[in-house]
């Protein structure tokens, strides 16, 4: 679902205190965090959905990896993952399920944790995902209400998937301008980048002292960004100019590749953000719905060199200000 329509689902349910839940909905954390002791906190997320690649292991992997972002997003570590499946029995070969399944348990593998199990159903359109638990110190959280003005704001990927993924599946069923602007190589570095864990880059932000982390996900890097903003009480200002692109999106964008995904989150921070000479490709590419995306960080002023220099492929593209009358202004 879009932002938008989420919180107008949430908001009529009221809110519950426990002392002992250090991160709940109300901020739109990426997970949920619940203290268990002085030093341990457990670390919950899900996340499942359609497949957005051809191939069966690498759904899975891409799957995996985005559900394990989440926990990386809080700054902490994953201990183990529960499977969730939805299969058209029937309609596709069992084969293709042990496929996405053995994707999935490699990537989790990958990250150090353990497959304790899962749950599937029938259904008529195939999903599948995790569900996550983590581990992390509560004195090292990394939330979306912990950004100050002068941290600078740091991208770990490259933004565009949903586009290139938009136009891979128009490409699929025949268009001859989408198959001219995805093409096999530009496709496979988006799988790549996918695929690629945010671990390192979660564990990087931790050894710099940032405090405020999300990943970039189905609400574009704009929808997390307001987020942060608004559990911050900060501006988010973003140089588009600065923003990574995935090689081909922009050429798929103008050959017609856009989702309801972008419409829904263009929409929703249509009143959050002040344009600034913005071009249009743009505008779209920073509300582009992603899968497995980097890591958003803000990282403390002081100390943007050391996060750039053990993070390759990261990239510095605003930063943290005191709140303005916009909660995000992109120029």
């Amino acid at each position: 679902m879009g932002p938008g329509d989420l919180s107008a689902v949430l908001d009529p349910l009221p809110s519950v205190t426990n002392s002992r839940l250090l991160v709940g909905r109300e901020t739109f954390d990426d997970a949920g965090v619940y203290l268990l002791s002085d030093d341990i906190a457990l670390v919950q997320t899900v996340d499942f959905f359609a497949p957005i690649v051809d191939d069966a292991y690498d759904f899975g992997q891409v799957a995996a990896a985005n559900a394990l972002s989440d926990v990386y997003a809080m700054g902490g570590q994953p201990l183990t993952a529960l499977n969730i499946v939805a299969f058209p029995t029937g309609e596709l070969p069992l084969s293709v399920l042990t496929e996405i399944l053995r994707g999935g348990q490699d990537k989790v593998h990958e990250a150090g944790a353990s497959i304790v199990g899962g749950h599937t159903v029938t259904d008529g359109e195939l999903k599948y995902g995790l569900s996550v638990t983590g581990r992390a110190h509560p004195a090292f959280l990394l939330t979306n209400a912990g950004a100050v003005p002068g941290d600078r704001l740091v991208l770990t990927k490259a933004l565009g998937n949903g586009i290139l993924a938009t136009a891979a599946k128009r490409a699929s069923a025949g268009d001859a301008a989408m198959q001219s602007a995805a093409t096999p190589v530009r496709i496979a570095a988006m799988v790549e980048g996918m695929k690629t864990l945010n671990g390192a880059a979660s564990r990087a932000a931790l050894a710099v002292a940032s405090k405020c982390v999300t990943d970039v996900t189905g609400f574009g890097l704009l929808g997390h960004a307001s987020h942060i903003a608004r559990a911050s009480n900060v501006t988010m200002r973003i140089h588009a100019a600065l923003v990574p692109v995935l090689d081909g999106a922009e050429e798929c964008w103008t050959a017609g590749a856009s989702s309801d995904g972008l419409k829904r989150n263009a929409a929703y921070v249509e009143q959050l953000v002040e344009w600034r000479g913005v071009s249009e490709f743009h505008q779209a590419l920073l509300c582009d719905p992603q899968t497995s995306g980097g890591l958003l960080v803000a990282v403390p002023r002081d100390r943007t060199t050391d996060y750039l220099s053990r993070m390759t492929g990261a990239t510095e593209i605003g930063e943290v200000m005191e709140r303005e009358n916009a909660a995000i202004v992109v120029d």
